[in-house]
């Protein structure tokens, strides 16, 4: 099969027929097939996608909401085709795009073709700034120098696709990702049109989970096969200003004073050993989460019904 499109739903009942149409005029010609994955839908959705299927559509129940990034894996999973599309269920990606970058990927031989959302038909103050300072940010910190991490609307060749490891909430650093399993990439102006129908799912705060989430993939594009090399050092320098500290206080005692009463080498230990303790367990947590998962070859998610259209 030569394309897949991965639509990760949820309460998009309204979205649904005008999404199909539009998929169908501007794929007509092209050998695809339309995965939606409903991701714990409490509306009609499951009911709306179920009537208007074609041989082309299937449908992918999880059991529960478990978040875009494992809605996401559960479709490209299923997914069949040479090249894997990824596309927001709520109209304000254009189906039209995809073609366009399609040809884009073929003719000039890139893995993956990320959409830049041109004229971003999204509130200014909770949007559009938190989401120009995260793409700073994240463009910064990794190296990875694409315009636009939130858009949902991506391209990649199947290989690409299925050895991403979208587990937790990583879908906002697919690019990241694609990188490190050292996929060439491009990204291209794509349209962008505002909300119809339902409500966002994205709210401002989902920018903490964004710094943790990069704070992650920051340990696994610099730290994933040398873990020492971060622990090691930060042990270290810990060990060092711990030995500095009980060399002042041991000078103190040999010139009489007394340090029995003094806090402050109990409370900066407990303080520096209890932050570091934290974040390492996170790490460590994680890589433990893949390797339960991998290794066993499970899933995160569960699937709780498959519907092919006929």
């Amino acid at each position: 099969m030569e394309l897949s499109v991965v639509i990760p739903v949820m309460n998009e009942e309204a979205n649904i027929q005008p999404l199909m149409e539009r998929l169908q005029k501007a794929l007509e010609g092209i050998d695809y097939e339309v995965i939606f994955v409903d991701d714990g839908s409490t509306d009609g959705t499951t009911t709306r996608i179920k009537e208007l299927a074609t041989p082309r559509t299937k449908l992918i129940v999880l059991n529960r909401n478990f978040g875009q990034s494992l809605a996401m894996m559960a479709g490209i999973d299923a997914a069949r085709g040479e090249v894997i599309a990824t596309i927001d269920g709520d109209l304000q990606n254009d189906p039209a795009d995809i073609p366009i970058m399609l040809e884009k990927l073929r003719q000039e031989g890139w893995d993956v073709v990320a959409g830049i959302r041109a004229r971003r038909q999204d509130g200014l103050l909770l949007r559009k700034i938190p989401s120009k300072i995260a793409n700073w940010i994240i463009r910064k910190s990794t190296g990875v120098h694409l315009h636009d991490y939130g858009c949902t609307l991506k391209l990649f060749k199947r290989d690409v696709a299925k050895n991403l490891g979208l587990y937790g909430e990583l879908h906002r650093f697919i690019p990241v990702l694609a990188k490190l399993y050292g996929a060439k990439m491009t990204e291209m102006e794509v349209r962008h049109h505002p909300r119809l129908h339902g409500t966002s799912k994205y709210g401002i705060g989902r920018t903490f989970k964004v710094i943790s989430d990069l704070m992650l993939m920051l340990f696994f594009q610099k730290y994933a096969t040398k873990p020492m090399h971060l622990f090691g050092t930060l042990g270290f320098g810990m060990f060092g200003i711990g030995m500095a500290i009980n060399g002042y206080l041991f000078l103190l005692k040999l010139l009489g004073h007394d340090i029995g009463g003094r806090p402050l080498l109990i409370l900066g230990a407990l303080l520096t050993l209890g932050g570091i303790q934290l974040i390492t367990t996170g790490f460590l947590a994680e890589i433990m989460v893949r390797t339960y998962y991998e290794a066993q070859h499970k899933r995160p998610y569960i699937v709780k019904e498959v519907y092919e259209g006929r």
